[in-house]
């Protein structure tokens, strides 16, 4: 097990980069990261990190942090363990770089560089407050395959192009909604008929914890397709999770795809969602009073018709996260099944 600091160092708002273009053979060549390198024998963390600091900046550091212990594991190098500084005091002259080249960068812009995804996730730490943080991450090449933030595995999205197609890039949820990436969600509406025929769709609301739209009328399950998975196998997962519903993939009729975009902000972070959904109907019968709501996500459910669902939407009785155009999608599908069907839809 390898062991390592890596160091930012912090002046008028903007971190200390080193962008790795000067090895041939460089597991970092061309990427930005900070400044920092393998522990010498009998060395401390705190050793490691001045000598290295010294030697890659020719500075001298005067206040430090210790941010977080990171763990690599990959199938091209040996697992790692990294100490994780920032610095906000330092002394001396800056010096050329054997490594690559030195170069203050804006904080607001360090995102936008050629960076290791993972590196990613430990700056969005940083940057939002986290005092101190155990990051796992795990990658296959280039790409990363896990991340497991204080014990907790957090969740890894394909990003798409705007078209839908797989873009080869994994990235963590957080940052995905940061950024606006495009990304695969599954959408299931659990649909009935009325005594009069029309459609009711059941509605849950949202629990009062969620990260986004606290408390609003939301798709009867949905959720957002995991790195490598399916829309297919997310839809039935959610189902079974969110409200109890063991269905078999064939029960589930797929009605078409659906482009969702929100700009907002949450908890005075911004969320940019770009999702790309593949939208399901399930129409088997279904009794609210049967259903096992996940209690971390569900707080109720109800079925209301599409024409209520219109109106709370128009009035704002019903504070939701719904798209009308995917409301017309759904009325437009069963609509042309009644009409298909209007013996067994009667």
């Amino acid at each position: 097990m390898g062991l390592t600091t890596l160091c930012y160092l912090e002046q008028d708002g903007k971190y200390l980069m080193l962008h790795r273009v000067k090895k041939k053979v460089d597991v970092n060549k061309d990427k930005w990261i900070g400044v920092g390198g393998h522990f010498e024998e009998g060395e401390s963390p705190e050793e490691c990190l001045l000598r290295e600091v010294k030697e890659e900046t020719g500075l001298t550091l005067t206040s430090w942090k210790f941010r977080g212990l990171v763990t690599f594991l990959s199938d091209q190098w040996e697992p790692e363990y990294m100490c994780l500084y920032t610095a906000d005091g330092f002394e001396g002259e800056m010096i050329p770089c054997n490594e690559g080249t030195l170069e203050w960068i804006d904080k607001e812009k360090v995102l936008e560089l050629n960076l290791w995804e993972g590196d990613r996730i430990f700056f969005y730490l940083m940057n939002t407050g986290r005092p101190f943080f155990s990051l796992k991450l795990q990658y296959c090449g280039n790409t990363l395959t896990s991340a497991v933030l204080d014990g907790k595995e957090l969740e890894l999205f394909d990003v798409l192009t705007e078209d839908g197609k797989p873009t080869g890039l994994v990235r963590e949820r957080t940052l995905v909604h940061r950024y606006g990436d495009p990304h695969a969600t599954a959408h299931v509406w659990v649909v009935r008929r009325n005594e009069k025929g029309e459609a009711e769709l059941l509605l849950q609301k949202r629990s009062a914890d969620k990260d986004s739209f606290p408390g609003c009328y939301d798709i009867s399950a949905a959720g957002h397709v995991q790195a490598g998975d399916s829309c297919l196998n997310t839809a039935v997962r959610e189902l079974q999770e969110e409200l109890g519903i063991a269905a078999d993939s064939g029960k589930l009729r797929f009605v078409g795809i659906h482009t969702g975009k929100i700009e907002t902000e949450f908890y005075g972070q911004p969320f940019r969602n770009f999702e790309i959904s593949n939208v399901y109907l399930y129409e088997e019968p279904v009794a609210e009073e049967a259903l096992t709501l996940q209690e971390a996500e569900v707080e109720s459910v109800r079925f209301m018709s599409i024409a209520q669902i219109r109106k709370g939407m128009a009035d704002g009785t019903i504070q939701n996260c719904l798209f009308e155009d995917e409301i017309n999608l759904l009325e437009n599908c069963l609509a042309e099944q009644k009409d298909k069907n209007p013996a067994k839809s009667s």
